[in-house]
């Protein structure tokens, strides 16, 4: 089956073009005329992304990507701006409201595909991932060690072709701070950095020293890959 674009904007032609490109490039689409169209929509088709104009009649796209945030079902359903704001003011507000990019008018079709494969690849691996984690079988309680803190903090001893060697004792908490656990929590939601930067108040640089340091803390080397480590050790809820 192939993957539902919905697509919403009040001008005809805009809306024709992309959804014939959509459409050419193997989606499936259902198109609307306005937000409150589209909002509509949403419930009988279940998409798999929205792009959507802002200025439109009835419901703009800022009212709209509200609105879908405020279901469950399509809290992490991609969604792409197509507009002629340019302002940061104006961006901000759409990323503070959920949208996860912009793309501004007037734009290539090509930019708009490679845009949409990859917000749709990436939905697809958190969505795969949060599944992983609700079906992965709880761990059971450990049991609690009946050693001083000063044998748990000792190096471990072994004996191998007759002779004793020590061994570093393994590490069982990945000490994240507070802010760096708060950034982590955003991630595995699929928020961008700017979006993060937006609700925890801090600026998209701030939170890529954040992610740098839960990359090195978890010894991994990528968004994705760290994501599917918080998720399989349980570092988020």
């Amino acid at each position: 089956m192939p993957l539902i674009i919905l697509v919403a904007d009040d001008n005809l032609g805009t809306r024709l073009s992309v959804s014939d490109y959509l459409e050419m490039a193997g989606y499936s689409v259902i198109a609307a005329e306005d937000g409150q169209q589209a909002l509509s929509m949403l419930e009988t088709y279940h998409p798999h992304m929205i792009v959507t104009d802002i200025n439109m009649p009835r419901m703009d796209g800022y009212e709209l990507v509200r609105q879908v945030r405020q279901k469950p079902a399509f809290r992490l359903l991609p969604v792409v701006f197509l507009t002629e704001r340019g302002s940061m003011k104006e961006r901000i507000r759409g990323y503070q409201l959920g949208c996860d990019l912009y793309l501004p008018k007037p734009f290539e079709m090509e930019e708009l595909g490679a845009v949409i494969r990859n917000l749709l690849e990436r939905a697809t691996m958190i969505q795969a991932e949060l599944r992983f984690s609700s079906t992965k079988p709880a761990q059971g309680i450990p049991e609690k060690s009946t050693k001083t803190p000063q044998e748990q903090s000792a190096p471990i001893k072994s004996i191998k072709n007759g002779q004793q060697e020590t061994t570093a004792p393994k590490i069982n908490t990945f000490h994240l701070t507070n802010r760096e656990q708060e950034v982590l929590d955003l991630l595995t939601t699929g928020q961008s950095n700017v979006e993060i930067g937006s609700t925890l108040h801090l600026s998209h640089r701030t939170i890529e020293k954040y992610v740098s340091n839960l990359l090195r803390k978890t010894d991994t080397s990528k968004r994705a890959e760290l994501v599917r480590f918080a998720l399989e050790n349980r570092l988020v809820e």
